[in-house]
């Protein structure tokens, strides 16, 4: 398996210097095979990044105990070195975190609670961050509590997605921090912020969407850019077809593949990316299905997107802590 991802490494490695279209110095993207509370907690510390002030752990909680959400063993590690608080918001569909209340006992349901404090952000409303690109809306809604933190780890799960394709880090910096307003937001691209709204057909169709989460996405980048920084971990494991917000997701047909980190989303989510569209399917480890999820719902243009409005770089170099 460790050799066949270090293929699949290499791959993606000769990909992207191919087709490479942006003149910035290739990103560092550290990767493990190890999925570990040990190796996340290294993967981490290799960014070469110290926290400072109060740290916003982003992840998804999961719309169930079903769901393919990370799970507080993995991440309570990390989570405690750090002294970081989880912080996630509500949603914008009927659910078991639709409100506070709901959320908060999937929270402890989920075991969360016993390794940190959870800050469920929007729970008094909304607060707007400035859009450097603003073709479909002037100002992202987060969660009005972002503005307790000072640094932030996007620690995010990559799977697949029913309507964005994919999940990484730049689907959990949008959708992930915008208040349960800010969803509907973005994923109408700017046609309404109420939440009752939120599945009407976006302007600009299935790309307005994506395109609204890469903005939203960068403004979340650029507050914390202002502030002491902000870090990006992807977790390549359980990567169903389906989201951890379905609370009955399809099983994982690929096998896990590991963990990898940066400090640019761009790079980070593409270099994922990259590590799906490459790998060899054989019996039992199939990532056929996921790239399909991926391809019928545009999903690469999130990340296409995200380049060209100056988010970070489709070019990295894979730092393989496994060597």
């Amino acid at each position: 398996m460790i050799k066949q991802i270090a293929m699949a490494l290499m791959l993606c490695l000769t990909f992207t210097a191919v087709n490479a279209q942006t003149t910035a110095e290739p990103a560092k993207v550290y990767f493990t095979s190890e999925i570990t509370p040990e190796s996340l907690l290294a993967i981490f510390k290799a960014l070469g990044v110290t926290p400072e002030g109060n740290v916003a752990v982003k992840i998804s909680t999961g719309e169930s105990a079903t769901s393919n959400h990370l799970r507080p063993e993995l991440i309570g590690m990390l989570v405690k070195d750090v002294k970081g608080t989880i912080v996630e918001c509500n949603t914008a569909y009927g659910g078991n975190r639709s409100n506070t209340a709901y959320h908060r006992r999937a929270i402890e349901q989920r075991g969360y609670g016993e390794i940190a404090t959870v800050d469920i952000m929007d729970e008094d409303g909304s607060m707007p961050l400035p859009m450097q690109d603003t073709t479909y809306f002037n100002d992202n809604l987060v969660g009005r509590h972002l503005s307790n933190y000072d640094f932030m780890i996007n620690l995010a799960h990559f799977k697949g997605h029913a309507m964005g394709g994919f999940g990484g880090v730049l689907k959990n910096q949008s959708i992930g921090v915008a208040s349960a307003e800010g969803k509907a937001r973005i994923h109408t691209a700017g046609l309404s912020s109420e939440v009752k709204n939120t599945f009407l057909t976006p302007r600009n169709g299935q790309d307005g969407f994506l395109e609204s989460m890469a903005g939203a996405a960068q403004s979340v980048h650029n507050y914390f850019k202002g502030k002491k920084g902000i870090v990006y971990i992807n977790v390549l494991n359980n990567m169903s077809v389906d989201c951890d917000c379905n609370g009955h997701p399809e099983k994982p047909m690929l096998k896990d593949m590991g963990i990898a980190a940066s400090l640019d989303p761009v790079a980070l989510d593409q270099a994922s990316l990259d590590m799906v569209f490459n790998h060899q399917p054989t019996d039992g480890d199939d990532n056929r299905p996921l790239i399909e999820r991926i391809k019928s719902r545009h999903g690469t243009h999130t990340v296409d997107y995200a380049e060209k409005i100056g988010l970070g770089t489709k070019k990295y170099e894979i730092i393989n802590l496994d060597k």
